[in-house]
C-alpha cells in the first residue's frame, strides 16, 4: 500500500507540475463554462423557478463529463508520442498511473467548480455549505470513473487515435442533452424522457441539484450517489484492466 501511494504520488505530480507552471491555461478552459454561466444562465432566469440553483450543477456535471476526456487525451498523445513506453519500464505500479492521472484531472476540476460557484453567488445562486461539499465529493467520485473510462479509450485508440475522437464526441452530446443538463426533460417528448431514464448522468443531475439545493435527504441523491459510484467502480476496473495488459 505504501509503494502504490508513493507511486500514485509520483504520476500525480508529474502529471500536475504543467498545470503550474502555465495557469493561465486553466483559464482558456473555463472560456465555455463561463459563457455558459453568464448568457444561458441568464436565459432560464425565471423559466425553471430558481434557475442559478438548477443551472449551476447542471453547468459542474458538464465541466465533470468534458474534463476527464482531457486526461484520456494526454494519455493518447504519450501512447502516441512514445513517452508513455518509457514510464511503463520503469518500476511504477500500473494501477498507480491510473489513479494519479485521475486525480490530477479532478483537482483540476475541483479548482474550476469552486471558481463557477463564487461566480454564481452574485447572481443570485443560494451557497449550502453542506450540500455544495457533498455534491463535489460526488462529482469526484463520477470524474473518476469517467477519467478512467477515456484512459480505455485512449489505449483502445492508440497509435491512430481515431476512435478516441469519433466516440469521445458521438457519446458526450447524447448524455448531455439527455440528462437534462441545459434544458428540463419534463416537457420532452415521451421518447426522449424515456432514454433520459436509461443516462446515468440524469440520476447524477438530479442528486447535484438536491444537494445544491441544501436538500441531502432526497431519494434522487441515494440515486445519484449510486449511479456515480457505480460508474467510478466499472470505469477503475476497465481501466486498471487495460493499463495492466493493453498498453
Amino acid at each position: 500500500m505504501t509503494t502504490f501511494l508513493r507511486d500514485t504520488a509520483t504520476v500525480f505530480t508529474r502529471e500536475f507540475r504543467p498545470v503550474l507552471r502555465e495557469p493561465v491555461a486553466l483559464l482558456f478552459e473555463m472560456g465555455q463554462p463561463l459563457l455558459f454561466l453568464f448568457l444561458f444562465g441568464s436565459l432560464l432566469d425565471g423559466a425553471v423557478g430558481s434557475s442559478w440553483q438548477w443551472f449551476v450543477p447542471g453547468i459542474l456535471v458538464m465541466m465533470c463529463l468534458t474534463g476527464p476526456m482531457s486526461a484520456g487525451y494526454t494519455l493518447l498523445v504519450e501512447l502516441i508520442g512514445g513517452s508513455m513506453e518509457r514510464m511503463l519500464v520503469t518500476p511504477l505500479n500500473r494501477t498507480a498511473m491510473l489513479v494519479g492521472r485521475a486525480m490530477k484531472a479532478m483537482v483540476v476540476l475541483l479548482a474550476q467548480a469552486v471558481l463557477i460557484i463564487v461566480l454564481a453567488v452574485p447572481l443570485g445562486f443560494e451557497l449550502h455549505p453542506a450540500g455544495v461539499l457533498a455534491g463535489l465529493v460526488q462529482l469526484t467520485v463520477f470524474g473518476v470513473g469517467l477519467g478512467a473510462f477515456s484512459f480505455v479509450l485512449a489505449i483502445r485508440s492508440a497509435p491512430s487515435g481515431t476512435l478516441f475522437y469519433v466516440v469521445s464526441q458521438s457519446i458526450l452530446f447524447p448524455l448531455l442533452l439527455l440528462s437534462g443538463v441545459l434544458l428540463p426533460l419534463d416537457s420532452a417528448p415521451g421518447w426522449l424522457r424515456v432514454l433520459g431514464t436509461a443516462n446515468p448522468v440524469t440520476y447524477i443531475v438530479e442528486a447535484q441539484r438536491a444537494l445544491f439545493s441544501g436538500d441531502l435527504t432526497t431519494p434522487s441523491v441515494l440515486y445519484g450517489t449510486a449511479a456515480a459510484c457505480l460508474v467510478a467502480a466499472i470505469g477503475l476496473y476497465l481501466g486498471n484492466r487495460a493499463m495492466r495488459k493493453g498498453v
